[in-house]
C-alpha cells in the first residue's frame, strides 16, 4: 500500500511521529492507518504507549476509528492489522462499513433515482451461470498473460518448404536474440545501479527501482514483441522515438500493475467480486440494482470487511520515467540486436552481422523527427516467413466476458489489465486533476453510459465475413474498399541514362507517387488484416467491447481494430449476440434501413423508401443468395458491405415460416440530420435553422446541403448576370456534393482555407470542370457558402462567434485553458498549450529536433487553438450528452442500444422506442439553460467578480454576460419530427 511504513522501521516511525506532533499540519488519515498497522505487532517496550498517544491525537483531529475502515485503502492483510490495533485500544470495537451514494445528483436524471426498475441482462439466454464463469476464467487468463496470439487470415494455404525454412531461420535468430537480451539487461542494470550510487549523477532520473519490478524473462518477451512490430512496420512511416519509448514503457507498466494486484491480494478480491458480478449479470431479475455500476458497488461493499480494497488510486508513473524506461529498452534493441545480412542467401556460410535496427531522421516542416527503422534484410525475412499468427496486447481485443463497470475514474474496463477512462495526450494533466476533484456521484451519468454500451454482447456476422475474406484473399477490390496487397502494384519503370532530363524527372515523380501509394495501401491492408483476423478468431463466440471516452465525453470502444466505429466493412462484420423477434414492424425497418444504406433515397419519405425496397426486393434477394456471382446490386451502394449484410438478414427473415417471429441479431441505425447544426439551432431557438435540419415535423426530410447549394446558386446567377467571370464558369457545377463537406464541417470549426481545399477536391473530381479554374472557383464558392450559412443559420454564427470571443478572453486575457462542465456533470479542459521554446538544435543547422511536451497546468495556452477549438468541442460535448441520456433511458426501457456518436443502433423491433427516447432526451437536454449555465460558470471560474473592476475586466465580464439572442423555435416540435433521427 502506497505510503505505509515498513514493519521493521520502528525507530524511524518514532522519529517521524515526534515531528508530526510538533507540526501544525493535520496528518492524513492514511498516514494514521500506516502508523497503526506498523505498531500493532511491535514487541519493544513502550510501543503500546505510542499506540495510545497516537490514538488520542487521531481522535482529537476529528477522526473516528470507523473512518479507518471507510476512508482508507488497504492491500494484503493491512485492514486486519489495523483492526487488530484498534481492538487493542477498544476490544469491543466493530467497524461499520457505510456504502457510498450510488444515485444520481444530475437534475436531468433525478427521476431515474426514484424509478423502480431492474437491470435487464443484454445477454439473457446466451449463457448459463456455469458458462459465463468459464468465460470469465478464460478472460482473466488472457489478461494475466498480457498478449494474445491470433491466427492470420492472410494466407490459409499450406506453407511451402521455402517459407518453412525462413520460419526456422527466424526462430533460431529469435532464440539467439533472447540470450543476447538477457545479457544486455544484466549489463545495463548493473551500469545504472552503479551510476546512481555516484554523486555526480544525482540529477538523473533514478529508474533502477522501476526496472526491477519485472524479471528478466518478462523484459525479454517485451523486447522480442517490439522487434517484431518494428520489423513488420511500414517502410515509409514509423512512430517517432518518443512515442515508441512511451508505448514500450507502458508495456512494462501494464505487467507491473497486474503483478502488483496479484502480490497484494487485490486480484484475489477482484476475482471474488467479479465472479459474483457475472452470476448477477445472468440472473439480475431478482436484484434491486438498476444498472451494472450499482450492482458492482454493492458487491464491493459486501466484501469490504475483509482483505484488500479493489478501487486503488493508481499511481501514475511520471512521463520522464516512462521515457527513460522506453529509452533503456530501445538502447538494447539498437545496440545489441544483430542480424546476419547473408541470412536470406543460399549456400553462404560466412556470417556478416550488422545492427538489426538503425536511427533515421525525417524532415517535417521545420522539425526533424527521429525514427527507428529495421534493416531491410530483417523486414524481408519477416515478410518471407509469412507469419501464421498476429500478436495483440490483451487491451486491444474484445473481452470474452462482461467488462467491469466503471465506478470511478480509476476502476473499470478490463478485469486485471488497466484501461484509461479518458483518452488524453501526455501533457494534458489539468483535466485529470478536474476529474479527481469532482465528486464521484457527479460522474455517474457519464460512467453509466460507458457501462451500458459495454454491457451489450456482440458476435461476428459469419456470412458477411466469409464474403469479405473471399475478396480479401483474392487480391482485394478498389470498388468494394478492400485494400489490395502491395504485390498488386506494378514495378516502377526503370530509369535509363539514355533518357532525357525531362523523362527522368517525370519517372522520378512517378516513382515517388507510387512509393507513397504503396505505403498508404500497405497501411490500409494491415488494418484490414488485423480486423479480419480478429473477426475470424472471434467468429462463433460472444464478446464484449469495454468503452472509454475522449476529453469532450465522446465515447469509443477500447479495442481499436474490431469494433462498430470503423469503416463500412468493419461495421458489416458485427451484429448483436442476443437476437430478438422482428415483431410486427421489424421487417419493414430492415427494408427501410437497407435503402438508407444505399444513399439513393435520402430526400424521400420513409413511406417512399419502404415502397422502393419492395420494388427492388428481387435485387436484395439476389445479392443475399449470390453476393459475388449475381448482379451485385449491393456493390453499387454508398455502404456496400452493410447493405449486403442487411440483404442477407432480409433474405433469412423472408425464408422463415413467420417473419414476425424471426429472431434477428441485426442492428438498425438511426442517424442525426447534420447533428452539430441541430444542436446549434436548438441552442439559439432558431426556427429557420431548425426547419433545415429536421427539428420540425415535415412530410419529407429537409436536406440542408441542397438548401445551401440552392442559395449559393441563387447568388451565382446574380453574379453571372453582372458579368463575374468565375460565376459563369461555375454554371451547372454548384452541386450538393461540392459544398456538402464544407456545410457539414462548418459547425466543427472548419477554416476558410480548409473549406477551400474541400471544395477544390470536389471540383477536381468533376471531369468536365476546367482544371485551371479550380482554385479561383473554390475561393469563390467558399465565400458564397459561408455567406449562405450565415444567412440560413443566423443564431448559429452568433453563438459560434460568442464561443470564440469567450475563448479568446479566457486564453489570452486570463492566460488559462478553456474549461466547462457538460450538462451531465463531466468536466472538460481543452488540452492546447504552447510548445516549449527551448528547442534543441543541430550543430550544422537551425532545424528543430525532437518532440517537446509541456504540462498544460504550468504553461500558457495556445490562444489560436483554444479559440478555434472551443465551438466544435462544446458542440461535441453536447452531442455526447444527448447520446448518454439516450443510452441511460434505453437501458431503463430494457432495449438494446449502442452508438456511433450521432448514429444510434438497436434491434429492428425497438426502433420506434429508441426514436421516442432519443427525441425526448434531446428536448430535455435543450430545455436546460445551457448557454446561461456556461456564462455563469465562466464568470465564476475565472473569478471576474473578485477582480478590481477596471476597463479590461469590465470588458471581459461583458463578453461572458453578452449571450446571443434567441429565436422563437419551440423545442417540443422535435417530438413529432420523423426525420430528426432517421
Amino acid at each position: 500500500m502506497h505510503g505505509f511504513a515498513s514493519k521493521g522501521n520502528y525507530d524511524k516511525l518514532k522519529e517521524i511521529w515526534s515531528l508530526l506532533e510538533l507540526s501544525q499540519t493535520k496528518p492524513n488519515i492514511q498516514a494514521y492507518a500506516a502508523a497503526f498497522e506498523c505498531l500493532v505487532n511491535k514487541k519493544e517496550p513502550g510501543s503500546f504507549d505510542i499506540l495510545q498517544e497516537l490514538s488520542k491525537q487521531f481522535l482529537s483531529n476529528g477522526f473516528s476509528f470507523n473512518d479507518l475502515f471507510n476512508k482508507c485503502f488497504y492491500v494484503g492483510n493491512q485492514r486486519e492489522q489495523v483492526l487488530k490495533a484498534v481492538r487493542l485500544l477498544n476490544p469491543s470495537f466493530e467497524p461499520h462499513h457505510s456504502i457510498e451514494n450510488i444515485y444520481y445528483t444530475c437534475s436531468l436524471l433525478d427521476h431515474l433515482n426514484s424509478q423502480k426498475s431492474t437491470f435487464k441482462c443484454p445477454a439473457e439466454g446466451l449463457f448459463d451461470e456455469k458458462k459465463i464463469l468459464e468465460c470469465a476464467r478464460k478472460q482473466l487468463e488472457l489478461e494475466m498473460s498480457t498478449t494474445v496470439k491470433v491466427q492470420s487470415v492472410d494466407n490459409n494455404s499450406t506453407p511451402s518448404q521455402k517459407v518453412l525454412d525462413y520460419r526456422n531461420k527466424l526462430e533460431d535468430l529469435q532464440e539467439k536474440w533472447k540470450e543476447t537480451i538477457r545479457n544486455a539487461i544484466a549489463r545495463e542494470l548493473e551500469s545504472i545501479r552503479a551510476q546512481h550510487n555516484c554523486l555526480k549523477s544525482y540529477r538523473n532520473v533514478n529508474i533502477y527501482p522501476y526496472l526491477r519490478v519485472l524479471n528478466t524473462e518478462q523484459y525479454v518477451d517485451i523486447i522480442i514483441q517490439e522487434v517484431r512490430k518494428l520489423a513488420e512496420g511500414s517502410e515509409t512511416f514509423s512512430p517517432t522515438v518518443n512515442l515508441l519509448y512511451r508505448n514500450l514503457a507502458n508495456q512494462v507498466r501494464l505487467r507491473y500493475q497486474i503483478k502488483y494486484k496479484k502480490n497484494t491480494k487485490i486480484l484475489e478480491k477482484i476475482k471474488a467480486v467479479y465472479s459474483d458480478y457475472c452470476s448477477w449479470y445472468m440472473n439480475s431479475q431478482n436484484s434491486d440494482s438498476q444498472n451494472t455500476r450499482q450492482q458492482w458497488q454493492q458487491l464491493v461493499h459486501k466484501y469490504k470487511a475483509m482483505g484488500a480494497d479493489i478501487e486503488q488510486d493508481d499511481k501514475q508513473w511520471p512521463s520522464t520515467v516512462l521515457n527513460s524506461i522506453g529509452k533503456f529498452l530501445y538502447n538494447i534493441i539498437i545496440k545489441d540486436i544483430k542480424i546476419d545480412v547473408n541470412i536470406m542467401k543460399d549456400n553462404v556460410e560466412e556470417e556478416h552481422l550488422l545492427p538489426a535496427f538503425y536511427t533515421v531522421f525525417r524532415g517535417q516542416c521545420q522539425h526533424v523527427k527521429q525514427e527507428i527503422k529495421p534493416h531491410p534484410v530483417l523486414s524481408k525475412l519477416y515478410q518471407s516467413s509469412q507469419p501464421s499468427d498476429l500478436v495483440f496486447d490483451v487491451t486491444m481485443i474484445p473481452m470474452l466476458s462482461p467488462p467491469v463497470p466503471w465506478t470511478s475514474i480509476n476502476s473499470g474496463g478490463y478485469i486485471a489489465a488497466k484501461a484509461d477512462l479518458i483518452r488524453l495526450p501526455q501533457q494534458a494533466i489539468l483535466q485529470w486533476h478536474r476529474l479527481e476533484q469532482t465528486p464521484k456521484q457527479e460522474l455517474y451519468p457519464a460512467l453509466d453510459a460507458l457501462n451500458q454500451l459495454a454491457s451489450i454482447p456482440w458476435t461476428i456476422n459469419k456470412p458477411v465475413l466469409d464474403v469479405v475474406l473471399q475478396v480479401f484473399r483474392s487480391g482485394g477490390s478498389t470498388k468494394l474498399d478492400i485494400p489490395k496487397p502491395v504485390s498488386a502494384f506494378p514495378s516502377p519503370q526503370p530509369i535509363l541514362q539514355s533518357m532525357s532530363k525531362d523523362e527522368r524527372s517525370r519517372l522520378y515523380k512517378e516513382r515517388a507517387i507510387l512509393k507513397r501509394q504503396k505505403a498508404e495501401m500497405f497501411s490500409l491492408w494491415c488494418d484490414a488484416l488485423y480486423r479480419l483476423s480478429l473477426a475470424n478468431h472471434f467468429c462463433g463466440k460472444t464478446f464484449w467491447l469495454p468503452h472509454n471516452m475522449d476529453f469532450r465525453g465522446r465515447v469509443y470502444p477500447c479495442p481499436p481494430h474490431l469494433n462498430h466505429l470503423g469503416s463500412d466493412m468493419a461495421r458489416s462484420l458485427l451484429c448483436f449476440a442476443k437476437g430478438k423477434p422482428l415483431g410486427s414492424n421489424g421487417l419493414n425497418w430492415l427494408k427501410i434501413h437497407c435503402v438508407n444504406l444505399t444513399g439513393l433515397k435520402k430526400r424521400n419519405s420513409v413511406k417512399e423508401r419502404l415502397q422502393y425496397a419492395e420494388e427492388i426486393l428481387p435485387d436484395i434477394l439476389n445479392s443475399a443468395q449470390n453476393p459475388l456471382g449475381g448482379n451485385m446490386w449491393w456493390a453499387e451502394s454508398e455502404n456496400p458491405w452493410q447493405t449486403l449484410a442487411c440483404c442477407i438478414e432480409i433474405s433469412h427473415a423472408l425464408q422463415s415460416e413467420n417473419p414476425e417471429n424471426f429472431i434477428s441479431h441485426f442492428p438498425v441505425h438511426q442517424d442525426g440530420s447534420c447533428n452539430g447544426l441541430q444542436h446549434y439551432a436548438a441552442l439559439g431557438k432558431d426556427f429557420a435553422g431548425a426547419v433545415s435540419v429536421n427539428l420540425t415535423p415535415s412530410d419529407i426530410p429537409q436536406d440542408v446541403y441542397s438548401c445551401v447549394a440552392a442559395m449559393v446558386e441563387r447568388e451565382r446567377l446574380k453574379d453571372a448576370a453582372n458579368d463575374v467571370v468565375i460565376a459563369k464558369y461555375l454554371d451547372g457545377f454548384v452541386r450538393r456534393k461540392v459544398i456538402k463537406q464544407t456545410v457539414m464541417t462548418t459547425v466543427y470549426g472548419v477554416t476558410r482555407f480548409g473549406a477551400r481545399l474541400q471544395i477544390a477536391k470536389q471540383l477536381k473530381d468533376i471531369d468536365s470542370f476546367p482544371k485551371d479554374k479550380v482554385w479561383s472557383a473554390s475561393t469563390y464558392l467558399v465565400a458564397k457558402t459561408f455567406e449562405s450559412l450565415r444567412e440560413m443559420f443566423t443564431s448559429t454564427k452568433e453563438i459560434q462567434d460568442w464561443f470564440t470571443e469567450c475563448a479568446r478572453v479566457i486564453s489570452q486575457s486570463c492566460g488559462q485553458s478553456v474549461e466547462w462542465i457538460t450538462p451531465l456533470g463531466l468536466p472538460v479542459v481543452q488540452p492546447y498549450n504552447r510548445k516549449n521554446k527551448n528547442h534543441d538544435y543541430t550543430k550544422k543547422s537551425s532545424v528543430k529536433m525532437g518532440e517537446h511536451f509541456v504540462l498544460d497546468m504550468y504553461d500558457r495556452p495556445n490562444v489560436m487553438k483554444q479559440k478555434n477549438a472551443f465551438p466544435p468541442n462544446f458542440i461535441h460535448s453536447l452531442d455526447s450528452s444527448h447520446m448518454m441520456l439516450t443510452s441511460l433511458h434505453c437501458e431503463r426501457a430494457g432495449i438494446t442500444y449502442v452508438s456511433v456518436h450521432d448514429c444510434f443502433w438497436t434491434h429492428p423491433n425497438s426502433v420506434e422506442i429508441m426514436g421516442k427516447i432519443c427525441r425526448e432526451q434531446f428536448v430535455a437536454l435543450h430545455n436546460e439553460p445551457i448557454l446561461e449555465n456556461l456564462s455563469n460558470f465562466m464568470i465564476k471560474k475565472y473569478e471576474l467578480p473578485n477582480y478590481d473592476i477596471t476597463n479590461d475586466t469590465q470588458d471581459m465580464l461583458n463578453v461572458f454576460k453578452q449571450l446571443p439572442k434567441k429565436g422563437d423555435f419551440k423545442l417540443n416540435n422535435v417530438l413529432d419530427s420523423v426525420y430528426f433521427f432517421s
